[in-house]
């Protein structure tokens, strides 16, 4: 094992010891219902904040991120920019009435606003549905992160973290992972910003123009080798030459060249590294916006794009649930106060490190797999044991990103299904949580692998398109009706769901009719958002008798303040 490789294999055990330490502590003070559930609503607005930070900033902020902005620039900034926004929205249509609600969970919550078992059913099912969708990149980023460090087979990065997630969220729900979340936002804030800002002082000698007219370049010899076909852009034969079944020796001229799995790529010092077709090939291009990212209708695909992560968060429900264990609607408000200080800070360092991708590590721009920028940057630039030791610190960042997130949404899981299927005792959310933290194994192995900031955002888009009408609607409206909410979200399951399945099996061509089919499945909640909230409102308008008969002391409840003594604490089941 090389030195390099010994230093990275401590910063990821360690992150893994201090994570389990930290949950073991929180293990200590676990012992009813309520702490497993909502760890007994007595988690203050900055330590929550902190911990709904850590949960959030998953492997699409810390790794995806960083190599969308490689990748396509500009308009690659709308994640991290929509992913903060979304908590505008929570801060100031959701967090304080959905915690004077008193729900333990959003299926909870959906039973006490509308007085129907059949709505909180049918919300338990899209709960787990958008938790599932959103393990599974997870757990792929940390196959693609323990793979790309240490070179060992891509399936025991999602084994080593369910792992650890399980033993946590099982040994102490989620008042011990409130501790571990809290922990790992700022080691993930550590892990990030100290490399772009040693990447910043590096670079600020240089002087380079990103915006010119030229590819990137690489600075010495490189040798890619393509794993899974592709088609790249070439602007500059020169210096680049091919040894593979469709191309052998020097390119014949610019153009686009499909590469088969195998095929090795030799670019020679100052050669013009291609890019994978759709993505900008110039500095100009890629520091313009308005070209989306890749393929056809690039305004469109930035508009959804805004759609998914500004409302995606207001349907998340290991966010949503985090605000549960505030212990009054007004914490409740300054927690996503705090959150969006916390986000912005955060989101600087993945941008500038997206930037330095690009300069540094180009030839990840070939392959299109750029998720990997982060953990190569502190090796390819800066040498010699400082190198190593930020590539240590960047892979304990990395892990944590996959743990926190994880864990929140398998508290999610187990406390819907615990709740809503068993009896809703400490035993049942452990059993849950065990099975539940299994399944997603297999399933990250063998879907296939999206960008991980992407297939994130198509979760965002379910998420959008079913648990946002629901509580947007269920908070504000009085005219919402169960029959309502249940049409609601099966249609934007089932739109949402159905575009996310086309989108990774890849059944449509993106030059079928204009691009648009493909445009549409892979940026969906541009459309089956709208879908899903006018569903809603035309079945309840529809059905004007299923109105809760107490809508108004529901809604004195929500939105009246707690000191004027309307808010009951509801109990969890059994």
């Amino acid at each position: 094992m090389s030195s390099a490789t010994a230093f990275t294999a401590g910063g990821l055990l360690a992150a893994a010891v201090a994570t389990v330490a930290v949950g073991a502590y929180g293990v200590r003070l676990s012992r009813t219902t309520s702490d497993f559930l909502v760890a007994s609503r007595t988690v203050g607005p900055h330590w929550n904040a902190a911990a709904i930070s850590g949960e959030y900033l998953s492997a699409a902020s810390f790794l995806g991120v960083a190599g969308l902005i490689a990748k396509y620039g500009a308009d690659a900034l709308w994640y991290p920019v929509g992913f903060t926004a979304g908590y505008l929205g929570l801060l100031l249509f959701v967090s304080a009435p959905l915690r004077r609600s008193g729900a333990y969970t959003v299926p909870d919550f959906a039973e006490f606003r509308l007085g129907s078992a059949r709505v909180r059913r049918v919300a338990m099912l899209v709960v787990v549905t958008v938790c599932i969708l959103y393990l599974i990149p997870q757990y792929q980023g940390a196959g693609l992160a323990l793979k790309t460090l240490l070179g060992v087979p891509v399936w025991i990065g999602p084994v080593a973290v369910g792992a650890i997630v399980i033993a946590n969220v099982v040994g102490g729900g989620m008042r011990s992972i409130t501790f571990v979340q809290a922990f790992q936002y700022w080691l993930k804030l550590t892990a990030v910003a100290v490399p772009a800002l040693a990447l910043l002082a590096l670079s600020a000698s240089h002087h380079t123009d990103f915006g010119g007219p030229l590819p990137p370049t690489v600075d010495r010899p490189t040798t890619v080798t393509i794993e899974t076909d592709v088609v790249v852009t070439v602007t500059d034969p020169a210096g680049v030459t091919v040894d593979g079944p469709n191309h052998d020796g020097a390119l014949p001229g610019p153009g686009q060249y499909r590469l088969t799995q195998g095929t090795t790529l030799n670019l020679a010092a100052g050669a013009h590294t291609p890019v994978v077709a759709g993505a900008p090939a110039s500095g100009a291009d890629w520091i313009a916006s308005g070209g989306g990212l890749g393929g056809n209708h690039p305004l469109y695909q930035v508009f959804s794009i805004m759609v998914a992560t500004f409302l995606g968060a207001m349907g998340l429900p290991h966010v949503l649930v985090r605000f549960y264990t505030n212990p009054d609607g007004r914490a409740a408000r300054r927690t996503a106060l705090a959150v969006i200080a916390l986000l912005s800070l955060f989101y600087l360092f993945p941008t500038l490190l997206g930037v330095f991708a690009r300069l540094y590590v180009p030839q990840l721009l070939i392959t299109g797999k750029a998720d990997a920028a982060v953990l190569l940057l502190p090796s390819a630039t800066i040498g010699g044991l400082p190198g190593h030791l930020l590539a240590a610190l960047v892979a304990a960042g990395a892990i944590a990103a996959f743990l926190a997130t994880s864990s929140g949404l398998l508290v999610s899981i187990a406390g819907a299904l615990s709740t809503d299927v068993l009896r809703g005792r400490v035993r049942d959310f452990r059993l849950v949580a065990l099975i539940a933290g299994l399944i997603p194994i297999p399933l990250s192995l063998i879907a296939p692998t999206l960008e991980l900031s992407r297939g994130v955002g198509l979760a965002f888009a379910v998420a959008a398109s079913t648990l946002c009408p629901l509580l947007m609607l269920g908070i504000w409206w009085r005219g919402l009706t169960a029959a309502g909410a249940i049409a609601g979200l099966v249609v934007g399951t089932s739109a949402s769901g159905l575009a996310i399945l086309v989108a990774v099996t890849g059944w449509v061509d993106d030059d079928a009719l204009g691009g648009w089919p493909a445009t549409l499945i892979g940026y969906p909640a541009a459309v089956t958002v709208p879908l899903a909230f006018a569903t809603m409102v035309l079945v309840s308008r529809l059905t004007p008798a299923d109105v809760p008969p107490d809508v108004a002391r529901i809604f004195a409840r929500m939105h009246v303040p707690e000191r004027l003594g309307m808010g009951v604490e509801r109990v969890p089941r059994g």
